[in-house]
């Protein structure tokens, strides 16, 4: 979700793509391991800059070469090497949408997939309400608006999109129905590319009480992760999440895909808006999780954060 809203803006040429990435102190281990369960978070950063580009981080794809690339709430895109990972320089670029996307909530990219075949990505898009399809270029190749996705309101859209690994599609709305619902949100199975399977097949996700949706990342073993956050205070803001699992081999049409709870991203944590979740395997069978926060254009108020977590898929659990 997108507090703030401003015209697009001209890319910074004179400024550095990223000032500085400043790790954050961390809390004992034991005072870790309390919160985040089988999570061990190997590390935080700020990630500071000027740069009119970098800012209000939602959605965030692995790459093949290590390196990650985090989609904004304005349709412009990050792609970075995270600490610890030898890459390029950091890289700014932006969105080449078909039609018009004069306004910033037309632009709003809230959720990503990468399609491995082409190295393009498919992006939910909550202002739209739509999926749009993008080249390896960032320029966009088709669309579709679900009407199943007609309701979904014009901030609180489609926040987690994953391609699974048999080409179905499954997104997820950021909030509940209404206010007397806490925990099943709107989701949808497409059968395929949601370009071209269009007509997609409802079911309801199940979350902890009163949390939002904001992403999620498929593991391997077909289990997936999903990111969840609430606004505890307004002015300022100041956030809670959540990590969840669950089983997409147990999605059904028309039912409720369970999950279970697997960490609390509380404030005795260096936490902030955290929206985007990406899961990385590794040599060992760890799994690297990077999580990263959207600091609404609010340079001063909020931060642009980057956790790297690590954990055994072993240890985690296969919710009914």
């Amino acid at each position: 979700m997108t507090w703030g809203r401003s015209p697009r803006h001209e890319p910074a040429k004179d400024l550095p793509v990223i000032d500085a990435v400043v790790p954050e102190d961390l809390p004992d281990r034991r005072k870790l391991a309390e919160y985040l369960g089988p999570f061990r978070l190997e590390g935080a950063w700020q990630i500071k800059s000027r740069h009119t580009m970098v800012f209000g981080y939602s959605a965030l794809v692995p790459e093949p070469d290590g390196r990650l690339t985090a989609f904004n709430d304005s349709g412009d895109i990050l792609r970075f090497a995270p600490p610890g990972v030898p890459g390029l320089p950091p890289r700014p670029n932006w969105v080449r949408f078909e039609r018009e996307a004069a306004t910033k909530a037309a632009r709003d990219v809230e959720s990503a997939t990468r399609d491995p075949a082409s190295g393009g990505y498919w992006l939910g898009l909550e202002g739209r309400n739509s999926i749009v399809k993008v080249d390896g270029k960032f320029r966009a190749t088709g669309e579709v608006t679900p009407r199943a996705m007609s309701g979904w309101g014009v901030n609180t859209g489609p926040e987690a999109l994953a391609r699974l690994s048999d080409g179905r599609f499954v997104t997820i709305r950021e909030v509940t129905p209404s206010w007397r619902e806490s925990r099943l949100h709107d989701a949808l199975i497409f059968s395929g590319d949601p370009i071209s399977h269009p007509h997609p097949q409802r079911f309801r996700f199940d979350g902890p009480d009163n949390f939002s949706v904001v992403d999620m990342a498929v593991l391997p073993d077909g289990r997936a992760l999903i990111l969840m956050r609430r606004l505890l205070w307004p002015l300022p803001m100041r956030f809670v999440g959540r990590i969840v699992i669950a089983d997409t081999a147990r999605m059904r049409p028309g039912k409720v895909w369970h999950s279970a709870p697997l960490a609390s991203l509380a404030s005795v944590l260096p936490v902030d808006n955290f929206e985007a979740i990406a899961a990385v395997p590794q040599p060992n069978g760890r799994i690297t999780v990077w999580l990263m926060s959207d600091d609404n254009a609010m340079r001063v108020l909020q931060r642009t954060l980057l956790w790297k977590l690590t954990v055994d898929p072993k240890q985690l659990p296969w919710p009914k």
